[in-house]
């Protein structure tokens, strides 16, 4: 049973949802400030974190940053701010997706299945696919640039094997939004900041150049032969 640690000062709010997430066989831990969800992600170890912005002691935001810089646990943030900007800040920073409050319990539950089900990859291929000097683990969900692991997060991870599965063919937003986020109500511009994310990673990895934006299309992954 996966492990979420659910991150809410409204102790109502959090009640709910971890009443919901364990009604579907899920383990709960919840923290009420900033600096407990930090402590909690370093003892507990969950699977996926669910992460309220507006939080005491430190915000939302400064506890993804956090969690990001020592791994890629995934993380669904949770705003009471309607306005894009505030949602598309979370997923530079390493978000895996968003819910907006007022929200179904419901619904925030079928995130959280949806992106676990992208961490553990299970209808994918389970086979090692290269291209170029990038090598593409689908089973351990390791991606390694001429021997380098690259840290992605879950959807980055997604991404980047989207692309290797056909090199040289230019994806769609609409495309690559389908293949790291069918269960999520996302905008199409989301994929920009996730491959954004993506394209620094490879390039502190020596792959400059490997992700290319096609004007008027979307990405490609190219590699010279």
């Amino acid at each position: 049973m996966a492990l979420v640690l659910v991150v809410e000062d409204e102790p109502e709010i959090a009640e709910i949802l971890e009443s919901y997430l364990r009604r579907e066989g899920f383990r709960t831990e919840r923290a009420s400030d900033g600096r407990q969800a930090l402590n909690l992600v370093r003892a507990a170890r969950p699977d996926l974190v669910l992460l309220d912005i507006m939080l005491p002691e430190m915000d939302g935001l400064e506890v993804l940053r956090r969690i990001r810089s020592k791994g890629n646990t995934p993380v669904i943030l949770v705003t009471a701010r309607a306005e894009d900007l505030d949602k598309l800040l979370g997923l530079e920073l390493g978000a895996d997706d968003y819910v907006t409050k007022p929200f179904s319990p419901r619904e925030v539950v079928a995130r959280v299945k949806a992106v676990l089900r992208r961490v553990v990859l299970a209808e994918a291929p389970r086979t090692l696919l290269r291209v170029g000097p990038l090598e593409i683990d689908s089973e351990k969900v390791v991606a390694r640039l001429g021997g380098v692991r690259l840290e992605l997060t879950p959807t980055e991870f997604r991404l980047l094997e989207t692309l290797a599965r056909a090199p040289g063919r230019a994806f769609t937003r609409a495309e690559l939004l389908e293949s790291a986020l069918p269960d999520s109500d996302a905008l199409e511009r989301v994929v920009d900041v996730h491959l954004k994310n993506l394209r620094r990673k490879l390039e502190a990895a020596g792959g400059g150049g490997l992700l290319e934006t096609v004007r008027g299309v979307g990405y490609r992954l190219w590699v010279e032969d």
